[in-house]
């Protein structure tokens, strides 16, 4: 009994604190259990790693594409595209957007502090995101199951891209500020945020279709939820911006470089290497489909079985999507905007190991889990988590060392 009073003060305690304050301490828990999974990587990091052995944490936080934001952050973009002795173009900085290395820059310079600048803008703009998350998930599932998926969302499988040189942290916030605009009907203040999301991380595309389809839904819903001219106005220009903004950057690069079709070479020089065949121009949809035959012939099941597979993850996406009923109770445009980024993806992504890095922006979808009410299922979600996150760390950094260990 005095057990079940004691426990009972505290969790009413916990949930007598303002909301920023039980994020905080929720996510600064996730950082310091992260931190203790990158120390244990760089201690088993071996001399065949990209790192090599025993490398310091710092250095691991800068690895991978962390070093080509630094380098964009140094000597910007290249006034014409690098090619190979055969003539075709080679990886350079033209893949990756600006916001992020240049707003490092400014707060840390060219120098040795861009780099602790730029895990500080993670780390800030993972607990803004949390705290925007919560805003979204709240008003739709409630306070504790909002806070549950937070807890989720900071410990998630790859919850170490708060704390790396990465830009998704800083893409995240402006999503997650984009869908509580569009929630909460603040479709003026939108402009600008399109505009950061579009030169921090592609997906501003995406976020156009699902501007498109929540149009539909308000037209559709308009006797429910009256849709006023000023609303109509605002959508459909923010729609447009989103779709200009999103094909901005290959414009802009086609204009540096004087080369036309610039980015989305360098974009597929990232495939090279991957298939049999070297792509000479990008085709909507072909990446999901070269790539299923690739992974299922590198499993020895055959491309046929990778077709079929490939068709049974859209259906069941659309399946959890249409149909799944932890995920109705996000709301229609939590749905919409899963919708609109899974086409993209299917559109324009090559699937290899940075596909679960790409599917961070899906994280509204923690609320689904954190629905239901059993502490055992959400400790069991917790531990699922964090082996995940350990498992990521370990291969993308403590081996990192082979194709399939790149995040």
């Amino acid at each position: 009994m005095a057990v079940a009073e004691l426990t009972g003060r505290r969790t009413r305690g916990w949930h007598r604190l303002p909301a920023a304050a039980r994020i905080a301490i929720v996510y600064l828990t996730a950082r310091a259990a992260t931190t203790a999974l990158f120390v244990a990587a760089a201690q088993l990091s071996a001399a065949a790693s990209r790192f090599g052995a025993h490398p310091s944490v710092g250095r691991l936080l800068m690895g991978w594409d962390a070093q080509w934001y630094w380098y964009i952050a140094v000597h910007g973009y290249p006034t014409s595209v690098p090619l190979d002795a055969s003539g075709q173009v080679t990886q350079n900085q033209w893949a990756f957007m600006p916001v992020y290395p240049y707003l490092a820059r400014l707060l840390g310079g060219a120098g040795a502090g861009w780099q602790p600048a730029a895990v500080l803008i993670s780390v800030v703009a993972g607990y803004l995101a949390c705290l925007v998350l919560y805003a979204l998930l709240r008003p739709r599932i409630g306070a504790i199951a909002g806070t549950w998926a937070i807890v989720f969302f900071a410990n998630a499988p790859l919850a170490a891209l708060f704390q790396v040189g990465y830009a998704e942290a800083l893409f995240l916030l402006l999503l997650f500020t984009g869908l509580w605009l569009v929630f909460t009907r603040r479709y003026g203040w939108l402009y600008p945020v399109l505009l950061l999301v579009a030169f921090t991380r592609p997906g501003a595309l995406a976020f156009a279709l699902f501007l498109g389809l929540h149009a539909i839904v308000r037209w559709v819903r308009r006797r429910q939820e009256r849709l006023r001219p000023l609303e109509v106005v605002h959508i459909v220009a923010n729609g447009l911006l989103g779709a200009a903004a999103g094909l901005a950057w290959p414009v802009i690069a086609a204009v540096v470089t004087g080369r036309s079709d610039a980015y989305l070479a360098t974009e597929l020089s990232w495939h090279r290497g991957w298939l049999a065949h070297d792509e000479q121009s990008f085709t909507p949809f072909r990446g999901f489909w070269d790539a299923a035959g690739f992974w299922f012939g590198q499993w020895g099941l055959g491309a046929a079985a990778g077709a079929v597979a490939l068709v049974a993850l859209v259906v069941a996406a659309a399946a959890m999507l249409l149909f799944g009923p932890r995920v109705r109770r996000l709301g229609a445009d939590i749905r919409l905007w899963s919708a609109s980024y899974l086409l993209y993806l299917f559109a324009v992504f090559f699937p290899q190991s940075s596909v679960f890095r790409l599917l961070v922006p899906l994280s509204p979808l923690w609320g689904a889990a954190a629905v239901p009410r059993s502490r055992v299922w959400r400790l069991a979600v917790l531990a699922a988590c964090l082996l995940g996150q350990w498992w990521w760390i370990y291969n993308m950094y403590a081996l990192g060392n082979t194709f399939w260990q790149i995040p």
